[in-house]
């Protein structure tokens, strides 16, 4: 009767108990597979995740309405995925970094699981850990999400659309000999890799029961 009851004993045994995965990146030429430990089921994991809950800005601004809503899997993947990012000024799990050196601290390719991130989250009296990229953020949520008991995957993309005007559409301009002008923000990335977790949509009818889509890389606002 759970709004997360996956039907199929294969899809329980590896969307909420499998410990081990692979994530893949790279891009389209030379796909490359990552091994990941998501550990949800290491001691004081779970400890760690309901003290994101009850860090999280949903909970300071209303603490009975959060912990009311908490048995809501839409609610509770929203304010992870805002968790999993330090760029909300919530104590936020991870800081993120595309560039530039990582010598002061971990380069985010360094990482190969969530239970040491999190774990550092907590020692570091939650403040951010430094560095994550798309990938971490994934897999850390992964981590999450399944110690919460929300079956989640990994899905990677490749040639990833980044459209930053809301257009739905990769813009590109030429002057009128066809020379290519670099005045668009649009851009495609290599890959980026999110998190499904499945759940059913009784706000929106049983159509879109399923995998939902969840993203904990900060990304620009959408509309405010």
């Amino acid at each position: 009767g759970d709004d997360v009851y996956v039907a199929n004993e294969n899809e329980r045994q590896e969307y909420v108990l499998n410990e081990n995965g692979i994530i893949f990146v790279g891009n389209a030429r030379y796909i490359e597979a990552r091994g990941w430990f998501y550990g949800q089921f290491q001691d004081h994991l779970l400890n760690i995740c309901l003290t994101m809950l009850d860090l999280s800005l949903y909970y300071r601004q209303s603490p009975a309405s959060d912990v009311s809503r908490r048995g809501d899997p839409k609610y509770v993947g929203r304010v992870i995925s805002s968790m999993i990012n330090g760029n909300d000024n919530d104590n936020g799990v991870l800081l993120g970094k595309w560039q530039g050196s990582f010598h002061s601290h971990e380069n985010p390719s360094r990482w190969d699981g969530s239970v040491v991130i999190l774990q550092k989250w907590r020692q570091d009296n939650y403040r951010p850990v430094q560095y994550g990229q798309c990938w971490v953020f994934a897999g850390v949520m992964c981590t999450v999400l399944r110690c919460l008991g929300i079956p989640t995957r990994l899905v990677s993309n490749f040639n990833s659309a980044h459209d930053v005007d809301r257009n739905l559409s990769i813009d590109k301009y030429y002057d009128s000999s066809g020379r290519s002008l670099n005045i668009s923000k649009d851009s495609t990335w290599d890959y980026h890799v999110w998190n499904e977790s499945w759940f059913l949509r009784p706000d929106l009818g049983a159509a879109y029961n399923g995998w939902q889509v969840l993203d904990a890389t900060p990304q620009e606002q959408s509309r405010g």
